[in-house]
Formats: C-alpha cells, sequence, structure tokens
C-alpha cells in the first residue's frame, strides 16, 4: 500500500520534532501540529499513537542517512561517507538554528516505556550505519576489528558532537571530530 504524502509529512515533521524536544517531551497533539496534520488524521495514519509514530520518525530517519552513507560510499570511500555523514549534521543542526539534533539519539537516551520498539528501531539504525561505514572501511584494507571499532567511534561521536554544536550553538565541535576521525579513518584504511 502505497504511503499518503499526507502521511509521509507526518513522519518527517515527527523526525525533526523528536531531534528537537525528544519523546516524552512531545504529544502526538504537537506532533499533528508540527506537522501540519489535522490531530484526527494522525490517529487515522498512526492507530498505534505516539510509539508508532516514533518507531517510523527514526525509521525515517535512518533510511535518510542509510542512503547518503550508501551513495557516499559507493562513489567513493571512507573518509567520503565520514564526511557526507558530518556534513549531513552539520546542515540538520545549521538550518535549524541549532535546535535540532538526531531523532535516533533522543529515542535512544529516554527511558522507555512498556512497548520498547521505539528504541529497538534506534539500535537497528545505529547498527546499520556502523555496518555500512565498517564494511567500507574493510572494502578499503582496513582490518575486521579496527574497521568495527573505527566505524563504532564514527557513529557515537558524530552523534554526540551533534549534542555538542547545539549546545554550544557552534559548529565547531564537528569540525574538530571530522578532522580526527578523518584521520582516523586514513590510519585504518592505509
Amino acid at each position: 500500500m502505497a504511503r499518503s504524502r499526507a502521511r509521509e509529512q507526518m513522519v518527517a515533521g515527527t523526525a525533526d520534532l523528536l531531534g528537537r524536544r525528544g519523546l516524552r517531551a512531545t504529544s502526538v497533539r504537537e506532533l499533528a501540529k508540527h506537522s501540519g496534520a489535522p490531530l484526527g488524521s494522525t490517529y487515522h495514519h498512526f492507530p498505534g499513537g505516539k510509539t508508532q509514530m516514533a518507531v517510523e520518525a527514526v525509521q525515517f530517519a535512518d533510511a535518510m542517512i542509510t542512503r547518503t552513507l550508501t551513495a557516499e560510499l559507493a562513489a567513493s570511500d571512507p573518509v567520503a561517507g565520514l564526511r557526507s555523514f558530518i556534513d549531513l549534521w552539520r546542515k540538520i543542526v545549521v538550518d535549524s538554528e541549532f535546535r535540532a539534533g538526531c531523532p535516533v539519539l533522543a529515542v535512544s537516551v529516554e527511558e522507555p516505556d512498556d512497548d520498547d520498539s521505539p528504541l529497538r528501531a534506534a539500535a537497528s539504525a545505529f547498527t546499520q550505519w556502523i555496518e555500512l561505514l565498517a564494511d567500507a572501511m574493510r572494502a578499503h584494507g582496513a582490518n575486521a576489528i579496527e574497521a568495527e571499532r573505527l566505524a563504532t567511534l564514527i557513529v557515537a561521536s558524530v552523534e554526540g558532537t551533534v549534542a555538542i554544536c547545539r549546545a554550544q550553538r557552534s559548529t565547531i565541535a564537528l569540525d574538530l571530530t571530522a578532522d580526527a576521525l578523518e584521520g582516523a579513518v586514513r590510519s585504518a584504511i592505509r
């Protein structure tokens, strides 16, 4: 079944608002308002309520990042993939005037309700990004253990650095992290 444009806008809006405020600080009413949807249509498209919206928003963010990483890693090398990952987050924080971060991280740092499906979706997203980066580094000569360690470091560092950028209202930390990670990737793939 094809997704409606209105539904897709609700998912994108949910991802944006979760990245700004987190899951617990956001109601279904606020999610509907932020995405410009009537509250009734929100419940129509998401009978599972806020939990379903959060899962789909995390999956939306995962798909966006995965597409970016996959395209860049296929066209170039792990350093270019790293740079595209960082540039994506730089654009998000700058375009939002340092108000938005990663909805995947936002869901990850909150205590799950009885239904931990948003947390499982976040774990899946992080795993996907780590695997993409590690596979690319292995394909360019890094040993398997080092590739896995470095890919995990990249994802953890960039996610944490986005939070620092939001707090400091600056991308300096992202630039410094990018330089350090790029050096580590270059060493690993030599």
